[in-house]
């Protein structure tokens, strides 16, 4: 069931990603490395930023192991998706009132005119946050009922959105074009919560809505130390899953002061940097963590550590591969993808250079990702927000040591050593005890032996590729 879980995430994943690359085509074909892919590439950080943090972690992980604990699980349901939707909504009609500073937040480094330009997409692209956090309640509920398939179908959803804008307006002027992709990205996130209403609605998980709304007066009293918990425990996940998307962030304000370009060179590496990331991190932890939760709950921890075992020797294999084969045939990679239209041989050699120093990162990231989900299962979020909080100090501290001899790739180099720090005081909370039994398997000189045959085999299709290219 675990695995099949597994699967139906990365097969879900992969297709949407699969439409995200056809998008990445086309922006890079269309719009290329500018000025104006950079104002779109900064207009959709913000909300993007929060969509990670909401839907690949925070929220979910806080959410199921509270919802399996309440008592009143109706009202608990109403209430929290209540309170979140209507602080989001606020939120975004702040950011459109002052979505100037917004913009200048996220983009110090642009000048007046380009932040002019930035900040009505700005606008537009933040009202994405509030239909991402419905799906992504929607889509705990579905996964409390073992049901993955419609979030990890639904994804390329707002691909296929941004996809279609990209047809439509190809050969008009790019700020057209531009202004397209925004409210593209608008009408992919009404698309995904339309199917997960319709999932909700086919497992009768709305008798949930209906009974919280009618008794919200009457039991509220019964649920106020469970709201306290949950919402302690979100506020602790938000900082314990934000270390990644943060220093992505903060790669991108800090690029807006180097040269032009550097933001979209960021973009179109870390695409690829996500992939496996997605694909196997994200799919994998997504669908064990409802199980651990539960077994953890039931104090059954050695089936929860037999659990946990297998999925990180699963994980651990994957993304070694995924990260040295990357690394090896980066440019060869970025070619293959993006090199057409208005993105230059120039462009590929700079994104792949960014690209290595991402995927240095991959390994560290995705295991903490999975180390981590133990601690919230455990109700640990208040410790996985302090490890984060560590790891991205340091990761402002190897800005200053990286940004200035290697520039953009300093960046991506600084948030891959970053998250090597995460991983050990994750580790270290975990148990290196346990760890270590985990570690300590025949499974590691069956890793030695597939990275000294690996690695030659990926060198002599190198060369073959090139031939080719």
């Amino acid at each position: 069931m675990i695995f099949k879980n597994f699967f139906t995430n990365s097969i879900g994943i992969l297709i949407s990603r699969i439409f995200g690359l056809i998008r990445d085509l086309l922006t890079a074909s269309v719009l290329g490395a500018n000025i104006y892919s950079d104002i779109f590439f900064v207009a959709f950080k913000l909300p993007n930023l929060f969509r990670r943090i909401f839907a690949e972690g925070a929220f979910t992980q806080s959410f199921i192991p509270s919802f399996i604990k309440s008592s009143n699980k109706s009202i608990f349901t109403y209430k929290t998706f209540i309170k979140f939707l209507f602080f989001l909504l606020f939120l975004s009609f702040i950011v459109t009132i002052f979505s100037g500073f917004f913009a200048k937040l996220i983009a110090l480094g642009f000048d007046d005119e380009t932040l002019k330009l930035a900040s009505p997409l700005v606008a537009i692209n933040f009202y994405y946050l509030p239909l991402i956090f419905s799906v992504t309640f929607l889509g705990s509920l579905l996964q409390y009922k073992n049901h993955f398939a419609t979030t990890a179908f639904s994804t390329a959803l707002l691909n296929i959105a941004l996809i279609s804008s990209l047809l439509l307006t190809n050969g008009m002027d790019k700020k057209t074009i531009v202004y397209a992709m925004s409210y593209a990205v608008i009408i992919g996130g009404c698309l995904q919560l339309f199917t997960h209403i319709i999932a909700i609605k086919n497992r009768n998980l709305l008798k949930l809505f209906q009974y919280g709304y009618t008794s919200r007066s009457k039991k509220q009293d019964k649920i106020k130390d469970e709201e306290k918990l949950f919402f302690k425990s979100f506020s602790h996940a938000i900082l314990g899953n934000s270390t990644p998307q943060i220093s992505a962030f903060l790669d991108t304000w800090i690029a807006s002061f180097l040269l032009t370009g550097s933001i979209s060179y960021l973009y179109y590496a870390n695409r690829v940097f996500q992939l496996p990331l997605a694909l196997f991190a994200i799919a994998l932890s997504v669908g064990i963590f409802p199980k651990i939760a539960r077994l953890i709950k039931n104090n059954d921890i050695d089936d929860a550590q037999i659990l946990f075992k297998n999925g990180f020797w699963f994980l651990f294999f994957l993304l070694s591969l995924s990260a040295i084969g990357g690394f090896i045939l980066s440019e060869e990679i970025i070619k293959i993808l993006f090199q057409r239209g208005a993105f230059s041989l120039e462009d590929t050699k700079n994104s792949a250079e960014v690209l290595q120093m991402y995927l240095i990162g991959l390994v560290p990231y995705g295991l903490s990702k999975l180390f981590s989900l133990w601690l919230y299962a455990s109700h640990k979020q208040k410790e996985a927000a302090k490890i984060s909080l560590f790891a991205l100090s340091a990761n402002v501290i190897l800005y200053a040591v990286f940004v200035q001899p290697l520039g953009v790739k300093g960046l991506a180099l600084a948030s891959s050593c970053a998250g090597f720090v995460l991983l050990i005081f994750t580790i270290r909370s975990f148990s290196i005890k346990k760890f270590l039994d985990i570690i300590i398997d025949k499974k590691l000189a069956i890793f030695v032996g597939l990275i000294l045959f690996y690695i030659p085999t990926l060198l002599y299709f190198k060369e073959i590729i090139n031939e080719y290219l």
